[in-house]
């Protein structure tokens, strides 16, 4: 489903941005989805951290298998042997065990994310051995559909910025932060079509 927030934003940017205008008009059809539950959604960013799409597929497909109910608990009851059978690293099976270890006691605050900003959300799950801000702020735009996130630090919205905004040229960071102002409050979606303009297809992260 479409978010709420979804054609408002793109009529602002529209107006605001001619650039971003003619990327939203080559993609009309698509737009960001949700993704699904929290610790999941979680867990897959681990498993599928610097390997391919199949194999991450693959290795979460046997967890899942050998987990049986892939919760907090489910995973916190298999033995470490049990999950790096899986296909998982022994870093990557840390990590995964941590998550849901911080689920299980309670220090992701899932009920309180509603009231809390971008900012304080990063803060909490940056706390979880193996999620840095870059998948904070993935999850942040696909699962909680945070409008205003704008992740930096990916290299496919830097390569974006540069084709479309500066020819190819290399800019700097701060550049890139500074056009990104223009698109406040609606960053996620500026960020979501410049993808787009990468790659027609949105892929899971």
């Amino acid at each position: 489903m479409k978010p709420d927030y979804w054609q408002r934003a793109k009529r602002a940017l529209a107006r605001r941005d001619p650039v971003m205008g003619a990327i939203m008009r080559a993609h009309p059809k698509v737009f960001l989805a949700r993704r699904g539950e929290p610790f999941l959604t979680l867990a897959r960013a681990i498993v599928g951290q610097q390997i391919s799409v199949k194999a991450a597929q693959s290795v979460w497909d046997r967890l899942a298998a050998c987990v049986g109910d892939m919760t907090p608990q489910g995973v916190l009851m298999k033995k470490r042997p049990e999950l790096r059978a899986c296909g998982l690293s022994d870093r990557k099976t840390e990590y995964i065990a941590d998550l849901a270890q911080h689920f299980a006691d309670g220090a992701i605050h899932v009920h309180r994310w509603p009231q809390m900003s971008d900012e304080q959300i990063i803060v909490e799950l940056v706390e979880v051995r193996g999620i840095g801000r870059w998948t904070a702020e993935m999850f942040l735009i696909f699962s909680l559909l945070r409008p205003d996130v704008f992740p930096l630090d990916d290299l496919g919205l830097q390569k974006g910025i540069r084709l479309a905004y500066y020819k190819g040229r290399k800019v700097s960071v701060r550049t890139m932060a500074r056009l990104g102002e223009t698109w406040r409050p609606w960053r996620s979606v500026a960020t979501w079509y410049l993808w787009r303009s990468l790659d027609p297809l949105p892929v899971e992260y």
